[in-house]
């Protein structure tokens, strides 16, 4: 746990989906934020489940010690491909464990994403957005991209049909110059692309203000841009976060709210 926040209300920039009520975020990763892919969980209260959609495909780890980690705790593991193991985290969302020799700088090597036209994804990726393209594979239809060779990667993968986002509202972030964030808006709106959020300032209470442009590749996936000044203060590594987290959870009381509105909280 790197940090947690909790918020009374919801966000202007959807960060929390299209909820309206208290939610909380945790950011979750192999180290600070600076250098280390990190997973912003968000958690809705009093919402008690989610229906997943085809969109995000799954995340996957280079961790021997993760496979370890799941056998010892007696966690479903499904071996895809030789040393490659498919898990499910709570939520139905998948992972998967390569059983090698954990990376130094990050044992998280690439998020999946679904697609419905491998090339038009890739145009938008790379062509607008400016990844660059590691891998291709026309027969599997698939893509590998990214931003440099030792940050984790973005693969892109054809569902054979439309991406469908369920009700979940991910999304995936990243930080640049604060002032680049006019030009990528500028550009979008040259292009005719979809902005969802034009160029906005966030406030977390008691921390750093940041600013952000959230945009829409073809498939409607989310993508934002904060700029990286104000972020890093932000995203600075909280030793109190497991604390705040922990005490969050107890007060949550849950499963009590359920049980009163006679409805089933998903484990």
């Amino acid at each position: 746990v790197l940090r947690h926040e909790e918020f009374e209300e919801g966000c202007k920039a959807s960060c929390n989906g299209p909820y309206d009520g208290k939610w909380s975020k945790t950011m979750v990763g192999y180290g600070p934020e600076d250098d280390h892919f990190v997973a912003e969980l968000t958690y809705n209260y009093g919402i008690g489940e989610y229906r997943l959609g085809n969109d995000f495909l799954g995340i996957t780890l280079v961790s021997s010690q993760a496979v370890s980690n799941a056998k010892k705790m007696g966690w479903p593991l499904r071996e895809v491909t030789s040393g490659v193991f498919e898990t499910e985290a709570p939520g139905g969302y998948k992972f998967y464990l390569e059983d090698k020799e954990q990376l130094k700088q990050d044992p998280v090597w690439k998020v999946t994403l679904g697609v419905s036209n491998l090339q038009k994804s890739v145009n938008y990726w790379s062509g607008l957005l400016g990844m660059k393209i590691y891998e291709k594979d026309e027969e599997k239809q698939r893509a590998l991209l990214g931003y440099a060779d030792n940050q984790c990667k973005l693969e892109l993968r054809a569902v054979g049909g439309a991406v469908d986002h369920g009700t979940a509202f991910g999304r995936i972030a990243f930080s640049c110059a604060k002032d680049e964030l006019p030009g990528i808006e500028a550009l979008m709106k040259k292009e005719n692309q979809k902005i969802l959020t034009p160029l906005v300032s966030l406030d977390t209470p008691g921390k750093a203000t940041v600013q952000v442009v959230i945009l829409a590749d073809p498939d409607g996936h989310e993508i934002c841009f904060v700029g990286d000044e104000a972020f890093r203060e932000l995203s600075k590594v909280d030793p109190q976060g497991d604390k705040l987290l922990d005490d969050a959870m107890a007060a949550d009381n849950s499963d009590k709210w359920f049980a009163e509105h006679n409805m089933k909280k998903v484990s």
